[in-house]
């Protein structure tokens, strides 16, 4: 009987040991295939005139499952297509070892967490938590986005 119960107890471990790392392996592929990658290592390869013309690098520190940081992701289309050539929109997952890195980076204690650079790559504002379009936009149009 005492047998049995330490089988039966393995079996458990084994089965949640199991599940933890196939969450974790789903998770991080997930957050690959997600449409909306960081670009910051783009910077390098554009024109210097694209550049010149970014007024605002909005950055996105999420992650591909949180759910106020999915109700961020349609925002964050809409302003990378309103904004064209004066934002910059990046997002970080912070649930993949690069995106974990750009958390510490930034110091996020809470996720959506949105900062805000300007033309200069210096930090101007940040916002924790789902941040509404209209607020963001007026954010946006403190560095002069038109």
């Amino acid at each position: 009987m005492k047998l049995r119960l330490k089988l039966m107890g393995i079996l458990v471990l084994l089965t949640v040991f199991a599940f933890a790392f196939s969450s974790l392996h789903n998770s991080q592929a997930f957050a690959q295939n997600k449409k909306v990658k960081p670009t910051a290592t783009k910077e390098k390869s554009q024109p210097a005139s694209k550049l010149d013309a970014i007024l605002v690098t909005f950055i996105e520190i999420g992650a591909a499952r949180c759910i106020p940081c999915k109700a961020m992701q349609p925002i964050m289309k809409e302003v990378a297509q309103e904004y064209m050539g004066q934002v910059k929109v990046v997002f970080y997952d912070v649930w993949t070892e690069q995106g974990k890195m750009d958390a510490e980076k930034y110091n996020i204690r809470v996720i959506p967490t949105q900062v805000f650079l300007d033309k200069n790559g210096k930090e101007y504002f940040r916002h924790e938590g789902y941040f509404p379009k209209e607020e963001l936009i007026k954010v946006l149009k403190m560095q002069g986005v038109k």
